[in-house]
């Protein structure tokens, strides 16, 4: 089938969030019904989703627009096992404790996109340790695990991979799937849900989720549909920048370095991640694919601003292409760039400037600001840093009462003595 007739569908292939698919004419069939109940996971290994978790997002995000029922699965069970897929050591194992912080820092963003409620399309919200947790090993071994072939397992990509490159594979990972395949069986009995969605490395353990629901007498035929791994046009992750990856909690990235991360997308990629990561029509993102040049950073600010405005509202979007004109077009120094406060006596005594640009968070260690000051890179006050023995006193601060530390020509933090 070469054009879905649901909407959902047509919206998956129009925008480029289709990468496979278990059964399109079917899935397209239930999707046209208004049945469909899907959801994606998210384990809970950091206190913030980063931006390598929005595109399933704004999946659910779509699937809720045209009537399905989004369940974003939280994985405080399954934390703690670690899933192995496409990492090349395993994973960190966390506390009890640990998983449910990170659990309520991720689940702040899921509201931002989706609306919770009772009515049949409203977001659920739902954590797979309720089933997990209470398992007895044993019966879980006679009632899920003898559907799994040991041989099977080892073909798919999150094991195969690690064993291809003799790299370690623990026990608790390769259970991984298990728990996940459990999952799907499990929401479907509590919840219908019928579709599981995930990024492209998930294609094995979700249709081993399908084929255990089978096994395991599901009364409805189960789905997987998976959106390709985003990399950007130069090959690099999606999401991950020098400075390190690109948080969705303001805590841990402010709405200006959030903009800032999307107007510095690179020139071929404007036009997929305005299909992807904005709801603007695609016949206006027709029109800002006809830019060309320079002009194509008028494209790249609106791709910033709507990005920004889902994820922080529409003010704070505004507000940081605002502080961003500002900056770069007036050269002015806009009080709302990012600032980190330094206790005063720091200054008094001389703050070392390696150690200013690491508390600013612009240089991941002394050794990366000197290289940067070597090629160039490092500005204070929008004058260059010659010397990596220089010093910043209160005298820097000026009459602005800040002073304003760079990174190349895009990258501002204002230091703030308190």
């Amino acid at each position: 089938m070469t054009t879905p007739n649901s909407e959902f569908l047509k919206t998956m292939t129009e925008r480029g969030f289709l990468h496979q698919c278990s059964d399109l004419a079917g899935l397209d069939k239930l999707a046209g019904d208004g049945r469909i109940v899907a959801y994606v996971g998210y384990d809970c290994t950091a206190p913030s989703l980063h931006v390598g978790s929005l595109i399933s997002i704004m999946m659910l995000t779509w699937l809720q627009k045209h009537g399905g029922k989004p369940i974003a699965l939280m994985g405080g069970g399954t934390t703690r096992v670690g899933d192995p897929s496409g990492k090349d050591e395993t994973r960190q194992i966390r506390s009890v404790e640990e998983i449910e912080a990170n659990k309520t820092g991720m689940q702040q963003v899921f509201a931002k996109f989706l609306h919770f409620g009772d009515r049949t399309s409203d977001a659920m919200m739902v954590d797979n340790a309720e089933w997990l947790a209470p398992l007895n090993y044993i019966e879980f071994l006679r009632d899920v695990g003898r559907h799994f072939s040991v041989n099977r397992m080892l073909t798919m990509d999150s094991a195969k991979l690690r064993l291809d490159r003799e790299q370690e594979l623990s026990f608790i990972e390769f259970n991984y799937m298990l728990l996940q395949a459990y999952d799907f069986v499990e929401l479907n009995r509590r919840y219908g849900c019928n579709l599981q969605m995930g990024g492209s490395d998930q294609w094995g353990n979700i249709v081993t989720g399908i084929d255990l629901g089978r096994r395991m007498g599901a009364k409805e035929q189960l789905y997987a549909l998976t959106c390709p791994l985003l990399t950007t046009a130069s090959g690099a992750k999606m999401g991950k920048t020098a400075a390190g990856a690109v948080w969705l909690n303001e805590a841990q990235l402010s709405a200006y370095d959030y903009w800032q991360f999307w107007r510095n997308t690179e020139d071929a990629d404007v036009s997929r991640f305005l299909k992807l990561f904005t709801f603007l029509p695609l016949d206006e993102i027709a029109k800002l694919e006809q830019l060309s040049g320079s002009e194509i950073n008028e494209a790249k600010k609106v791709l910033a601003t709507e990005a920004t405005a889902l994820l922080h509202g529409r003010d704070k979007a505004d507000a940081a292409s605002e502080t961003a004109r500002k900056t770069f077009e007036q050269g002015a120094l806009a009080a709302d760039l990012p600032t980190v406060e330094i206790p005063r006596g720091d200054l008094d005594a001389g703050l070392g400037i390696l150690s200013a640009f690491v508390k600013a968070g612009l240089v991941a260690s002394n050794s990366e600001a000197r290289r940067q000051i070597q090629g160039g890179g490092l500005k204070v006050n929008d004058e260059a840093v010659t010397s990596d023995k220089a010093n910043l006193t209160t005298a820097d601060a000026g009459s602005a009462g800040v002073i304003k530390l760079s990174l190349g020509k895009k990258k501002h933090v204002l230091l703030k003595p308190v």
